[in-house]
């Protein structure tokens, strides 16, 4: 009987400790999910929500390959409501979460409640108010935050400014005030204050910042915009108020700005016409201008040419000129300047740094030439030297340097031709190119090998290429790849190499001015997405410093936010056995994409890791690839990438 006693007892005490625990256990997330849509207006977009037994085939969820959930993308809905905070907490796996473009009000939620979040976008919408200074509090795996076009008011919150991992933030057209506070985080992919009401000196540290992440703050002053200075701010970056002295010196401004509108006048219509004098004088002398060797039909997204007349520049080429051509590589000749002047030609591009066309000389060769007019800065026999140095340079992935011709106002080079194009109009021209998983993997390893030779060449020099990109890719009859335009930054004007050399796009260089060893990396791994992925980066067609969103960034946001799906080229999506491989290679490329110069790869560690990669992979590896996770965290686990992406 005791023991039937003791027994009862146990049971009870188990029912009851069941009714206590598993409450705490919680709602699956899908329910979770539901209660959250009840806090909501407007949800008719979620209308399967509950409906699909996939939770991750409900509208705006964001889901890894091994089907878990981590982030919400409710946006374009129309929704409106509350954000419940509270019911988002209990999804634990939630980092990332957006709402752009709906029609949310109210001060912002406490999403510092949230401490896992990486991503937080509230663009778009009808959210208003301060943010108290401490909303960002506890977020230290926040990276993106974008809360611009609401209504926010008062200072850009210190929390905010000292967000560890924070890289993208997007606050323009609200109407914070006040000035901008120090940010701990020093380099930026995205950065956006423009259009509010800030006023005072910009911070030291974004200096180096794009002039368009602030206008519309007419309020602010110092570099990158304009100095400030006592009569527009006082010391402490308040507005001065000096009225009397501001009325008594505005006469003699007016008289003053009249005196020099009159002499500008002057001077523009004397300039205006000495100028014409002498373009007249010029057309008279030149028979032929560049522009007339034929019309340039070379764009990025057509590769296609036509051919040009005859090319004839004898005109061009003054009395007592060097008519020689000089070549660098013994056993190339049979042809001299002249015979090269007046080659049939088909224009292959005309670009930033000039023209480029093929050159098919009578009883001789077919020969790349490129015009250079930007070359004015170095001296003859330093020229000559250094061009005298690339000619010795051999290797199968280079485009062999022929020859050159000198004047100080312009410059040929030379080159033997590749007959199969480059590689940017495979990938982005309109012939029907299909370039398959095998050719891409074989064009990447020639490229890296082709940048280690010059890497070993030119071990004093942080861009021994310099200008490395998709265009500057030939192809041969069998897709074997050789560089061109390598080498030429010694003997480039700085002000063109700044404004147009791929290097010069990499973060460091673009933001400070610091090209190094890893810049030409930078320039690989920008290839290496384009090759994957099949787009074309946008911020090479940028003229100078400034574009905030590249490639790199595409691709780093697609990865974390929606798996690789988005990521790869359409035309070798379907490839059978090779998957694993391409994650590879992806992976290398945002490593060598990586804005951190200490973490980014450098040339030796990259080319390594290309030569590893196969056409297809190892037995079970991709399964047991994907079984892991995402690209993220796989890239954080494995021994053999053990560093870490900081994007």
């Amino acid at each position: 009987m005791a023991h039937k006693r003791t027994l009862y007892y146990c049971l009870l005490m188990l029912s009851m400790l069941s009714i206590w625990f598993v409450p705490s256990l919680g709602d699956t997330d899908a329910q979770i999910l539901i209660r959250f849509k009840s806090s909501l207006s407007n949800d008719n977009a979620l209308n399967n929500w509950g409906n699909e037994p996939n939770l991750c085939k409900w509208v705006g969820l964001l889901c890894k390959p091994d089907q878990t959930f981590y982030g919400l993308r409710l946006e374009n809905m129309g929704l409106g409501g509350k954000v419940d905070v509270d019911t988002l907490l209990e999804l634990s796996n939630l980092t990332s979460f957006s709402v752009i473009n709906n029609t949310f009000e109210g001060p912002i939620p406490e999403f510092k409640k949230m401490v896992k979040l990486s991503g937080l976008f509230l663009s778009n919408n009808k959210f208003s108010g301060e943010i108290p200074d401490d909303a960002f509090e506890g977020l230290k795996t926040l990276k993106r935050v974008f809360l611009a076009e609401n209504g926010f008011t008062g200072h850009i919150p210190k929390s905010l400014a000292n967000l560890p991992r924070l890289l993208d933030l997007e606050l323009h057209g609200n109407s914070f005030g006040g000035n901008i506070p120090e940010f701990q985080q020093k380099v930026f992919r995205v950065f956006n204050l423009s259009y509010n009401q800030l006023e005072g000196q910009i911070p030291e540290s974004l200096s180096n910042m794009n002039t368009s992440s602030f206008a519309g703050n007419e309020g602010l002053c110092g570099a990158p915009i304009s100095p400030c200075n006592n009569t527009g701010f006082t010391p402490d970056n308040t507005k001065s108020v000096i009225p009397n002295q501001a009325s008594s010196t505005q006469g003699k401004g007016k008289k003053h700005l009249i005196l020099v509108t009159v002499i500008v006048v002057v001077a523009v219509v004397v300039l205006a016409s000495i100028v014409a004098l002498v373009l007249i004088h010029s057309n008279r002398r030149k028979r032929l201008q560049p522009e007339t060797l034929g019309k340039q039909v070379n764009s990025q997204n057509n590769a296609s040419f036509k051919e040009s007349q005859s090319i004839d520049l004898t005109s061009d080429f003054k009395k007592g000129d060097d008519v020689e051509l000089n070549f660098v590589r013994e056993g190339r000749g049979g042809f001299d300047l002249q015979d090269l002047l007046r080659a049939s030609a088909v224009v292959l591009g005309s670009g930033s740094f000039g023209s480029t066309y093929k050159a098919m000389i009578l009883n001789g060769p077919s020969v790349v030439v490129k015009r250079f007019r930007h070359m004015n800065n170095i001296g003859k026999q330093e020229f000559f030297e250094h061009m005298q140095r690339l000619g010795s340079l051999t290797h199968p992935n280079l485009l062999p340097l022929v020859a050159f011709y000198y004047r100080k106002e312009e410059k040929f080079l030379v080159y033997d031709f590749g007959e199969n194009d480059s590689l940017a109009s495979h990938l982005h021209g309109r012939n029907g190119s299909v370039l398959s998983w095998s050719t891409r993997l074989k064009i990447i390893k020639g490229v890296a090998r082709g940048l280690a030779y010059l890497y070993e060449k030119f071990p004093g020099q942080n861009l021994p290429h310099g200008h490395l990109k998709s265009s500057n890719v030939v192809l041969d009859h069998s897709f074997e790849p050789h560089l061109t335009e390598y080498g030429l930054v010694p003997v480039m004007n700085k002000s063109h190499a700044q404004q147009f050399m791929a290097a010069y796009k990499a973060p460091e260089v673009n933001q400070f001015d610091r090209p190094n060893e890893k810049s030409d990396v930078w320039c690989l791994g920008i290839l290496i997405l384009e090759l994957l992925t099949g787009k074309f980066p946008a911020n090479y067609l940028r003229h100078g410093k400034g574009g905030n969103v590249d490639l790199a960034t595409w691709v780093d946001s697609v990865v974390r936010e929606e798996w690789t799906g988005e990521v790869f080229d359409k035309d070798i999506m379907g490839t059978r056995n090779g998957e694993g491989e391409m994650l590879k290679l992806l992976r290398i490329g945002m490593y060598c994409c990586e804005w951190n110069v200490e973490i980014r790869w450098d040339w030796r560690e990259a080319v390594a890791k290309i030569e590893e990669l196969k056409e297809r992979d190892s037995e079970d590896e991709f399964s047991s690839y994907v079984s892991e996770g995402d690209l993220y965290s796989r890239a954080m686990t494995d021994d053999d990438f053990s560093l870490s992406i900081t994007k």
